[in-house]
């Protein structure tokens, strides 16, 4: 049995043998190429993108939408940026206002979510260096189902790259409804802890149709906070004719980053609620502080974002982090895409001649 086993393997090991030296690809030759242009500082200054979809997992309120974003970038000094993020509706996708619409006990609205960004990076350092990249060959002849099943050549040509080492400053301003509830209970505390005038806390349990049910509480958060930190930039911008293949282009932007954040602001809505119960030591309408409940007004984030140079293309990001909000609740995950990007150099000017 042990003598069959061995002979089984080795026959295995033959045939593998054999189907690598079979699968020696025959197109797979040295290719020669002409330099169309190797240009990291001709970039386009301007990047408008729109975003059709966004998502954030984000423990104070989950959501995803649509936003828009514009990247200027200031001759070899600085590049801007100002953004903005807001969901499609309630249910597709606001987490949590959704929730305070169903199932609020309370009278405050369900706040929509916003998120607002404006900043800028200076450039420390923005110099340029030798590399390489890789250039996946491709031909007319490979579109369709022939592309597809093809594992693609690729080619390595020497360009430049433009390294930018980055200090960054900016603003974020974002509000959003929130589930008080789970909030209370990240921090051991009870609705019982949010007290109107008369020291009488909010109720655990309301009476709905003769049963007794959890007493739902949902509010408001806004922040208002700034932004310190660092980033690093690679820039390609080269193009290459290749003999018998397609050009091969590489302008990739990509971007990291790194930010401290800090919420001078950083408030959430008292709690409002009516008790139509004469009997209740909550009868009327109160308005109850959420004082109690502790928030966090340092955060931070680590990012990163890519764009090519091109009139007409599109973009890509993501952060992970901790943003400033009520404690417990700040850690975050976003991804982000943008199309279409428009870019433009927005140099208009022609040389005119007189006859």
């Amino acid at each position: 049995m042990n003598h069959r086993f061995l002979i089984l393997i080795a026959a295995l090991l033959t045939a593998s043998v054999n189907l690598f030296a079979q699968g020696e690809r025959k197109d797979k030759t040295a290719v020669t190429y002409e330099e169309l242009y190797d240009e990291p500082y001709s970039v386009n200054k301007l990047f408008v993108g729109i975003q059709p979809l966004y998502a954030e997992m984000f423990v104070t309120n989950v959501n995803a939408g649509f936003g828009a974003e514009a990247v200027y970038y200031h001759k070899d000094k600085a590049d801007f940026r100002v953004s903005f993020r807001k969901t499609y509706s309630q249910q597709f996708f606001d987490f949590s206002r959704d929730l305070a619409m169903k199932k609020s006990d309370v009278d405050n609205r369900a706040e929509v979510f916003n998120y607002y960004e404006f900043g800028g990076t200076y450039h420390i350092k923005d110099f340029e260096q030798s590399s390489k990249t890789k250039m996946f060959l491709y031909k007319n002849s490979y579109k369709g189902n022939k592309w597809a099943a093809r594992v693609p050549l690729n080619a390595e040509v020497p360009c430049k790259v433009r390294k930018i080492y980055g200090a960054r400053l900016g603003a974020i301003i974002w509000d959003s409804s929130t589930d008080m509830g789970r909030a209370l209970s990240k921090q051991g505390l009870s609705n019982a802890d949010f007290k109107n005038a008369e020291g009488i806390g909010l109720p655990k349990t309301i009476v709905v149709n003769g049963r007794s049910e959890s007493f739902d509480v949902f509010s408001n958060i806004s922040s208002q906070s700034l932004y310190i930190g660092g980033s690093m930039a690679w820039i390609k911008n080269v193009a290459v004719n290749f003999d018998k293949f397609e050009e091969g282009i590489d302008d990739l932007i990509f971007t990291v980053y790194a930010d401290i954040m800090y919420a001078p602001s950083l408030k959430i809505d008292n709690i409002v609620y009516t008790d139509p119960d004469e009997n209740s030591p909550n009868a009327g309408t109160h308005t109850y502080d959420v004082s109690p409940l502790k928030t966090k007004n340092i955060g931070f984030r680590l990012g990163m974002d890519g764009r090519f140079n091109r009139m007409f293309s599109w973009s890509y990001g993501a952060e992970l982090g901790y943003r400033p909000s009520i404690q417990g609740r700040g850690l975050y995950a976003m991804l982000k895409i943008s199309f279409p990007v428009f870019g433009t150099n927005l140099d208009y000017k022609v040389e005119s001649f007189g006859k």
